[in-house]
C-alpha cells in the first residue's frame, strides 16, 4: 500500500512539474514588472464633454468568475485544471482594468459622455454592464481569449445582451507576450462593444 501511494504521489508531482516552467500555484517573490491594459483609442488631453447626467452612458464594473477575482493571469492547464502564469501580475484586478478600457475607448470612439456609477449618482438612463468571462491563457494551444458578455440597459427599452470574444495566439507562455496579447484582444473587444453600444 505504501509503495502504491508513493508512486501515485510521484506521478502527480511529476505532472505538475511539467507546468512549472510557465505557471505558478503561488509564491511570495515579486514579479519583475506589472501588467496593465492600454487603450488604442484615447481621449485627447484637455478634451471636454458636457451634458445632462441622464444622457450619459454609465459603464459598470464587470462581474467575474472566481478565477479572475485576483491580479493573476489564469492558465487553463487541462480540462479541469487552472494554474496561474509565472511572474504575470496585473496592476489591478482584470475587471477594473477592463472597465477603464471600456470607458476610455467608448468615450474616445463615440465622442460621448461616459461616467462611472459613482459619477452618475444613479441619474443616468443608459447603462453598460456584464461579465468578463474569460481573460487568460489556454496553455495547450498557447491562445489567449477575452470574452465579455455585455448587457445594455436603456430606460424605456428592452434589455439587450451580446457576447463579444477575441482570441490571439502567443509564441510563449510568458508574462510579456501573454500580457501584450491580452491587451490586444481586449482592445478589439471593447471597440466592438463601442460600436454596439453607440
Amino acid at each position: 500500500m505504501t509503495t502504491i501511494r508513493k508512486g501515485k504521489t510521484f506521478g502527480i508531482l511529476a505532472g505538475f512539474g511539467l507546468l512549472s516552467a510557465c505557471v505558478s500555484f503561488g509564491g511570495a517573490e515579486p514579479p519583475p514588472y506589472l501588467l496593465s491594459l492600454t487603450s488604442d483609442m484615447q481621449v485627447d488631453a484637455g478634451a471636454a464633454r458636457s451634458g445632462p447626467q441622464s444622457g450619459a452612458l454609465v459603464v459598470r464594473l464587470p462581474a467575474t468568475p472566481q478565477k479572475l477575482n485576483n491580479v493573476r493571469v489564469p492558465v487553463r492547464a487541462g480540462a479541469t485544471t487552472i494554474a496561474y502564469l509565472k511572474d504575470a501580475i496585473w496592476v489591478d484586478k482584470p475587471a477594473r482594468l477592463f472597465q477603464g478600457l471600456l470607458t476610455e475607448t467608448i468615450a474616445a470612439k463615440n465622442d460621448r459622455l461616459v461616467l462611472t456609477p459613482t459619477q452618475a449618482s444613479g441619474k443616468a438612463e443608459t447603462y453598460l454592464s456584464g461579465q468578463l468571462v474569460n481573460f487568460g491563457l489556454d496553455g495547450p494551444s498557447l491562445t489567449v481569449t477575452v470574452t465579455y458578455d455585455a448587457v445594455k440597459m436603456v430606460e424605456g427599452q428592452p434589455i439587450e445582451k451580446r457576447r463579444f470574444e477575441v482570441s490571439e495566439k502567443v509564441f510563449a507562455a510568458e508574462a510579456g507576450p501573454v500580457g501584450e496579447a491580452l491587451n490586444s484582444a481586449a482592445n478589439k473587444v471593447v471597440v466592438e462593444v463601442a460600436d454596439w453600444v453607440g
